[in-house]
């Protein structure tokens, strides 16, 4: 089956996605699979480690810089990822969280969200209810297959190798800001 050309209208289902995308107000993220390739290492002295994408860190910066809101939401407990969320200005960060669909629940409440105005990216079951219950749930390329299989997107980029920009251009991009953000980085005339 051939892609449709441009200038087909996009299907019902497509602009559905494309309108909710729009309405997304606070990102949600995982960390471990989403931010990090999901590898935990500690070195000689028990301090963990952890390694993030630099693209993804500036995919968020360019979501605040629109107006949205980004949290964390994980189920372990690590010093690296306050480190990394006061870095990226992230002020929403629930760690060593056990039941992640009551956390973001109780996120949306003290922010006056709606599920409809949540994306929320994972990688495994732990994941599951909130990708399912946001208005946007996505999973990362490498995710597990019952994640893939419930999210409305699957990136193509895998957990901790820019899947997070990824889904912030998206969202940027169904906003029709994507192009101002871009141009923020090109030079200005020669004078």
């Amino acid at each position: 089956m051939s892609a449709p050309s441009p200038s087909m209208p996009e299907s019902p289902s497509e602009i559905d996605l494309e309108d909710r995308l729009r309405g997304i107000r606070i990102l949600l993220l995982d960390v471990d699979g989403v931010l990090t390739d999901g590898m935990v290492m500690w070195d000689n002295n028990g301090i963990e480690k952890k390694a993030f994408h630099i693209r993804d860190g500036l995919g968020i910066k360019l979501w605040a810089k629109s107006g949205g809101l980004t949290g964390i939401v994980t189920g372990r407990s690590s010093h690296v990822v306050e480190v990394r969320a006061g870095e990226l200005d992230i002020g929403i960060v629930r760690q060593g969280v056990t039941d992640k669909k009551a956390a973001v629940q109780a996120i949306l409440e003290e922010h006056r969200l709606a599920w409809s105005e949540a994306a929320f990216v994972g990688d495994d079951l732990p994941d599951l209810a909130c990708v399912m219950a946001c208005g946007i749930g996505v999973a990362v390329a490498d995710a597990c297959p019952e994640l893939r299989q419930a999210a409305d997107l699957v990136t193509n980029a895998g957990g901790g190798r820019g899947a997070v920009r990824e889904v912030v251009e998206r969202l940027l991009r169904a906003r029709g800001v994507w192009e101002a953000s871009v141009r923020r980085y090109q030079p200005g005339p020669a004078s």
